[in-house]
């Protein structure tokens, strides 16, 4: 996912002093295991699990080492740089003497690739990167009792099959959302209630479909054959065989004839309704939001019957930290309350931290955008990394990403 005024960028500045933090010894066999600052201490050690990397976790934290670098979408670490208004990286640092730097990650991929270089700190990882980054080697376990804003985290984005393993969380949840149907009531007369709208119906439209560009997109496909093919067995759609990715991706290249825009910024999908070249397709409650705010047109959404998929960002911790106190203190700072509503209400999402909800400038925020409603939040399918080793835990079976990339590539010819 992406976001706000821009597209997913941002940065930073400032900071100094140095510290160290210290680091359970549970072994490690890979390179993750090289977590810097490490002087073992006790504490706890990630469940190992199959192949996950046995990779050390704090027991304890430290003074800041006076630097921090991290990666981020847009509108995750405002300085003051876009709106001097919006600022919630320097008063981080004189908080704490943590001088921040961002790399702004355009795509999860992107994101990936720069973790494993190794030389950040940290990551706010949605949920395609997640499991690639954990079963890469490439983020440790966190130590929750090292945050205290982890407590009053929502408790149905905690241990979640996106940002934990064996119950271990790999992160602190930051903000989350779905991607609901979103169409033009003056060009879609009757109100669509299933993603067969864009799927099955779509020529209805044709020309006028627009779908996101990526390739785990395919699982909202996976999600509509779920409910309406069940001879499938689509129990998970994050887990799939052979057989039913093959649907999906058959599902995905007859639509494609339909669809005139595909998006990966979210700014490119308000123009697209604000233009009239789209009418219909999968979109986030914030574009909804920014199209009928801008008046050109006006835009309804849903999640249909057969539920959503949607993301979960979760701030990760590099396995090779050159800064892990910093990097704990920044994962505690950026979910207490006043910050996370912050950055939830300029970005245009859900906030993890419950208690955000409470010192939102916009008393309404939260029940836009469902932070607190459990049952919205269980029609979701959170991104989820595909592998061969099932995300449902059902079997070793299933298409692994790189398979759902090259499917991708295909869909889009």
């Amino acid at each position: 996912m992406s976001m706000i005024p821009t597209s997913r960028k941002i940065l930073i500045a400032l900071g100094s002093v140095g510290a160290l933090l210290v680091v359970a010894g549970c072994g490690g066999s890979s390179d993750a295991a090289s977590t810097a600052g490490s002087s073992a201490a006790g504490g706890s050690a990630a469940a190992p699990a199959g192949d996950l990397p046995n990779v050390p976790m704090a027991s304890a934290v430290g003074a800041g080492e006076g630097q921090l670098n991290i990666i981020a979408w847009a509108g995750y670490a405002e300085n003051g740089s876009n709106d001097k208004t919006v600022d919630w990286v320097n008063p981080f640092t004189t908080e704490t003497g943590c001088k921040v730097s961002v790399k702004i990650g355009n795509t999860s991929d992107e994101m990936v690739a720069l973790m494993k270089t190794g030389e950040y700190d940290g990551v706010s990882a949605s949920g395609d990167a997640s499991l690639r980054l954990i079963y890469g080697g490439d983020v440790a376990p966190v130590n929750t009792a090292l945050v205290p804003n982890y407590a009053t985290i929502a408790p149905f984005l905690k241990d979640q099959s996106f940002n934990s393993v064996n119950k271990q969380m790999y992160g602190i949840p930051h903000g989350w959302g779905a991607n609901v149907l979103m169409w033009n009531p003056d060009k879609v007369t009757t109100p669509p209630t299933s993603w067969g709208a864009v799927f099955d119906k779509s020529s209805e439209y044709a020309g006028k479909v627009t779908a996101y560009d990526s390739p785990i997109y395919i699982a909202d496909a996976a999600l509509y054959l779920k409910a309406t093919k069940p001879e499938l067995g689509i129990k998970d759609p994050y887990s799939l065989t052979e057989e039913q990715l093959t649907a999906s991706v058959d599902l995905l290249k007859n639509q494609n004839k339909n669809v005139g825009e595909y998006w990966a910024d979210y700014t490119k999908a308000v123009q697209s309704f604000d233009s009239g070249t789209s009418v219909i397709g999968a979109g986030w409650q914030v574009i909804a939001n920014t199209i009928n705010a801008d008046g050109k047109v006006k835009v309804s959404s849903t999640v249909p019957v057969e539920g959503a998929t949607g993301w979960s960002d979760t701030w990760m911790i590099s396995a090779k930290a050159a800064h892990p106190n910093c990097m704990y203190k920044w994962m505690d700072y950026i979910t207490s309350a006043k910050v996370n509503a912050q950055v939830a209400e300029y970005f245009g999402e859900a906030p993890a931290q419950t208690e955000a909800c409470k010192v939102t400038a916009d008393k309404d925020h939260c029940t836009t955008y469902h932070a607190l409603d459990e049952d919205y939040a269980k029609k979701i399918s959170y991104w989820a990394t595909p592998r061969t080793q099932c995300v449902d835990g059902s079997g070793s079976n299933c298409t692994s990403y790189s398979e759902w990339l090259t499917k991708w590539q295909e869909i889009k010819g």
